[in-house]
């Protein structure tokens, strides 16, 4: 098996730090199978020690649900209360036996995800698998996509009788089944896009994204601003969720954070609003304070984006973090890619956070309008339909078919249209509001998963930093044979990753423990360190020697 590129210090920490896991995990197999067996054997000699049983696992469900509710890498069995006077790293360490029973199912996560890490590195690093030239063709693309709708209103096509959380009626506009369909159709797209090379919707894809990034800001605001939760738990939950698989992915297959755009950008753009609202927060039930903070974002955008030197000056701090260069195209400034990414939709979060301000508000005019006559009801509607189709075709006409560098410039001034003449006619009667395709938001809650995996499971680059521009082909020859096996399991494992990612951070991010939490995340940063500068010694002074 031959490797594109030099194993580096990063993947040679995640090999190093996953060899003690994999050891404790085969010993906490073991604990349990033989802790269960024994318990077997007894219970064939005695009927009493059912009831023993019993209480085993009763409080196998009581460690169980301590760790789904937030407790982190703990124990609560006696026995472990007992040695609490040890930090979970030590214990860890020693192969405590009772902490690594009730961590059993946290090491095995660890591992399933390191080994999906593995197969990350086989489909793009080395030559296990071929590759294939992406090809287009409009018919086929088309066919692919309409084929998936057709499917989806067949098999899950749901009505849901949810109630609004601001009046308790049947509304439920912009609700969540609705945006998580939304997600997922537009992700479906976007991932063909890529498969196909289909370039003649490159202004489709801008769209797109900035309808993900208006959600960021329409989400984010209206939990925030609802429930007023600004925990640091909150906080790292939300860091966690974003960017757990990118950093493991940079980390393995040697490429930048700046490689996986979408991450960085909602991360940004999630930060700002979470500052936002998180500022003076106890204010934000005054009107005038959130007018003043919205205000407050546009003036920060236009200075940083609009002023020419602003954003080089601001951002050149974090080159470090946020630079790239594309092997293609090495000419270009490191801070390139991140201006023009987060320049698209530099507007777009706030326009999000309007929405969701004005969501109960708009709830309300809903709520009269259902109860209005028919004739007005059907006139009003009728109106707004009419309005919004005619911003749509304006806005197809004018802006949407330019080129895509004339675009590029019009998008973050102009991408508030679609998205808005989409949320009136997506909701446009209460029936309508209340149908999903539930396949479709199945897939919508998993688009950061699929989005990052498709790189190097379902493409390929070859090189850190590289672009996927070639298919990754298990079924050479064929290839829409190549394209059912390869989506399949790529769906599959992003699907897999998407729960590993909530498993660990249910394990590692405490809700009600920021002592822990804290703990948690200094012993993280002194293990990674020790790894990466153990690392890099032992790959980096062989190469130096040669």
């Amino acid at each position: 098996m031959a490797m594109s590129s030099s194993v580096t210090p990063g993947l040679m920490s995640v090999v190093l730090g996953i060899v003690p896991v994999i050891v404790a995990w085969l010993y906490a197999e073991y604990l349990h199978y033989a802790k269960h067996s024994f318990s077997s054997a007894k219970a064939r000699h005695s009927d009493v020690n059912l009831v023993e049983i019993a209480k085993d696992f009763v409080k196998e469900d009581d460690k169980a649900l301590l760790i789904e509710e937030g407790g982190g890498l703990q124990s609560a069995s006696p026995k472990a209360k007992g040695s609490s006077v040890h930090s979970p790293l030590i214990r860890f360490f020693l192969l405590d036996e009772s902490f690594l029973v009730d961590n059993r199912l946290t090491l095995r996560a660890i591992i399933e995800f390191a080994v999906l890490m593995g197969y990350f590195y086989l489909c793009d690093r080395t030559d296990v698998f071929s590759s294939s030239k992406k090809s287009y063709n409009r018919d086929l693309f088309l066919f692919l996509y309409f084929l998936l709708i057709i499917v989806s209103a067949i098999t899950s096509f749901t009505i849901h009788n949810d109630k609004s959380a601001f009046n308790g009626k049947s509304i439920m506009y912009l609700n969540r089944h609705q945006t998580e369909e939304w997600k997922g159709w537009m992700q479906v797209l976007f991932l063909m896009y890529h498969y196909f090379a289909a370039a003649e919707y490159y202004n489709a894809i801008r769209v797109f994204i900035a309808c993900y990034v208006w959600m960021t800001g329409f989400g984010n605001f209206s939990y925030y601003y609802i429930r007023k939760d600004f925990s640091l738990a909150r906080f790292a939950q939300m860091m966690w969720r974003l960017n757990f698989l990118v950093i493991f992915s940079c980390i393995v297959l040697n490429n930048s954070y700046m490689l996986y755009y979408i991450c960085p950008m909602h991360t940004l753009f999630t930060l700002m609003v979470y500052g936002a609202l998180g500022i003076m927060n106890k204010y934000n039930e005054k009107g005038s304070v959130i007018a003043a903070k919205i205000v407050a974002c546009f003036v920060v955008v236009i200075v940083v984006w609009e002023i020419p030197g602003v954003f080089e000056w601001i951002w050149s701090p974090f080159t470090f973090l946020l630079g790239y260069n594309d092997p293609a195209k090495p000419q270009l400034p490191l801070l390139h890619e991140w201006h023009f990414r987060s320049g698209l939709d530099r507007y777009i979060w706030i326009i999000g956070m309007l929405y969701a301000y004005y969501h109960p508000t708009v709830e309300s005019w809903m709520d009269k309008l259902e109860e209005a006559e028919i004739k007005i009801r059907m006139a009003i509607k009728t109106t707004v339909a009419l309005i919004a189709l005619t911003m749509g075709y304006f806005w197809f006409e004018y802006i949407y078919k330019l080129d895509k560098l004339t675009y590029n410039k019009y998008h973050p001034y102009t991408s508030w249209i679609p998205i808005t003449v989409y949320i009136c006619l997506r909701n446009i009667t209460q029936s309508f509001r209340g149908y999903s395709l539930t396949l479709l938001a199945w897939l919508g809650k998993i688009t950061l998963e699929t989005y990052i995996s498709q790189f190097h499971i379902w493409l390929r680059s070859g090189v850190a930093d590289g672009q996927p521009k070639l298919l990754l082909s298990l079924i050479p020859e064929y290839p829409l044979l190549n394209f059912m096996l390869t989506t399949s399991i790529y769906v599959a494992i992003s699907y897999r990753l998407f729960e590993l990612t909530n498993t660990l951070k249910t394990a590692f991010i405490p809700t009600k423990d920021d002592k822990r939490l804290v703990y948690n995340t200094i012993a993280v940063i002194i293990i990674c360190t020790c790894l990466y500068f153990f690392s890099f010694v032992v790959v980096k002074i062989p190469q130096n020697l040669v």
